[in-house]
Order: structure tokens, then C-alpha cells, then sequence
């Protein structure tokens, strides 16, 4: 009885993820051909791996559980091992790297600002290094960030956009630090004043041209690392449930693959006796 529940359960929780790997393998290489930017591209070979990973664990325990083959249920509950060590510190690891960087409050103002150097080093190297900025700002210009920003408060006033709530990238990217103390003409247009008020380096790298703003400014780089801290902690949360679910999956697995090797033991003994 036993047998049946716990190879059975592997069974069928193995076979659903089976399913769930096809699309999303089909989603891999639907990106590859028919990405139309290089941020949809640049997820292509991740999500093939996943769903080829997926795909080849999720048969391993299938076939091992179900057709009580005890070498691929042992290699599956390998990988499972390993999957729930890698998780488990990439959960510490999120939380690590996550526990410095907030935005700054201004007074009279309905956002905050960004600034860099509040955030974790390890993230901050990932944005200073250029390679990687530029993939980043591509796919910032491709989601039209500051495109939708422009028409969403095209019609209102500078004292107006001052009371808006804004979110970290509208605020880092589509719009100059308040402290450059430009002057407004309208969201994504500004005029910088004759003398530099600011030694802020963001002040200089502003450009009014749709695919300049402030998308090179730290700024823009501290708001992408606000949504990316605010992330993460989302995602080390749903880690820990997955974690526990993943536990439980091993802790069963470990229970086919011990009757497994008790079915063929007993099976080995039979031949034998026959013999």
C-alpha cells in the first residue's frame, strides 16, 4: 500500500510538470525567432534551459517512480537535493543583498528620489558594468518607460507633476533630479539652467532626446535596483513556500525510492530461490 501512494504521488507530480515544461520550452524558442527586441531575446536560452531541465527531471521521476526504475529515481532525487540547496541559498542570499536601499522622501513632493549608492555593492556592480546597463537600458526604451510616462502627464503642470505619485524608474529615469533645478517645459523636456546649480554628475548626463532622458544617470540605475530590491523579497518569500513544497516532494520521493529498492530485493530473492 505504501508503494502505491508514495510512487504514485511522485508519479503524478511528475507527470504535471512534465506538462508544464512543454509550453514552456515552446516559449523559449517562440522568443528565439520571433523576438522582436533584444530584451525579449536576451530570455530566450534561460527559459529553453528551464523548460529542458524540467522537462528531463520530470521524466527521471516518472519513469523511476511509476516503472520503479531505482537509478533514475536516485538521479532524481539528486537533482532534487541539489535544487533545494541552491534555492535555500539563493533565498538567504536574496535577503542578504536586499536589506539596504530605499528611496529619499522630499519635502513637498509625491515621490522619492534614488540615489546608488543606497543600495547593496553587489547589486550596484551589476548596473555600473556597461555591458550589462546596456542591455538594460534597451529594454527600458523597448517597455517604453518614459513613453508612457510623457503621454500619461503630458497636460499638466510642473507644480502638478511635483504632487504625482511616481513610481522608482518614472522618477530615476524619465525625469532630471530636482536638485539640477531645471526648468520644466513639459514630463520628458527640461531646460538646465545657464550656471550648474548641482554637482550631481546626473545633471550633465540629462538629454531631452526620447532615448537619452536620464537613462545613463544613477538615478535611473538606483530606480531599476528599488524595483529589483522590492522584487526579489517577493520572490524570496514565494522561495521559502516553494522550498517547504519542495521538502515535502523529496520526503516522498525518498519513500519510492526505498521501495523500490525493497521491491527489488524482494524480487532478486524470489529469482534466486527459484533458481
Amino acid at each position: 500500500m505504501m508503494f502505491r501512494i508514495s510512487n504514485n504521488l511522485v508519479g503524478i507530480l511528475n507527470f504535471l510538470t512534465f506538462l508544464l515544461s512543454i509550453p514552456i520550452v515552446g516559449g523559449g524558442i517562440w522568443l528565439r525567432n520571433h523576438g522582436s527586441s533584444e530584451c525579449e531575446k536576451f530570455l530566450d536560452t534561460p527559459v529553453i534551459i528551464l523548460g529542458v531541465f524540467l522537462m528531463v527531471v520530470s521524466l527521471a521521476g516518472l519513469v523511476g517512480a511509476c516503472c520503479r526504475v531505482s537509478w533514475l529515481l536516485w538521479f532524481y532525487l539528486l537533482v532534487m537535493f541539489l535544487l533545494i540547496v541552491v534555492l535555500f541559498c539563493f533565498t538567504i542570499f536574496a535577503f542578504v543583498v536586499t536589506n539596504k536601499g530605499a528611496g529619499e522622501v522630499l519635502s513637498g513632493r509625491g515621490y522619492k528620489e534614488y540615489k546608488l549608492g543606497d543600495y547593496s555593492n553587489w547589486l550596484q556592480k551589476r548596473v555600473t558594468n556597461t555591458k550589462n546597463w546596456n542591455k538594460v537600458k534597451s529594454c527600458l526604451i523597448d517597455g517604453k518607460v518614459c513613453s508612457e510616462f510623457s503621454t500619461k502627464y503630458a497636460n499638466i503642470t510642473v507644480t502638478q507633476l511635483y504632487k504625482e505619485n511616481l513610481n522608482a524608474l518614472q522618477s530615476g529615469c524619465c525625469k532630471p533630479a530636482d536638485e539640477c533645478a531645471f526648468t520644466y517645459v513639459n514630463p520628458t523636456t527640461w531646460t538646465a539652467p545657464a550656471a550648474p546649480k548641482s554637482t550631481n554628475p546626473d545633471c550633465t548626463v540629462w538629454g531631452n532626446d526620447p532615448t537619452t532622458l536620464c537613462f545613463n544617470c544613477d538615478s535611473c540605475k538606483a530606480g531599476l535596483l528599488d524595483n529589483i530590491r522590492n522584487d526579489w523579497k517577493k520572490v524570496a518569500v514565494i522561495n521559502i513556500i516553494v522550498l517547504v513544497f519542495l521538502i515535502i516532494v523529496y520526503s516522498v520521493g525518498c519513500c519510492a525510492f526505498r521501495n523500490n529498492r525493497r521491491d527489488n530485493s524482494a524480487y532478486f530473492s524470489g529469482w534466486k530461490q527459484q533458481a
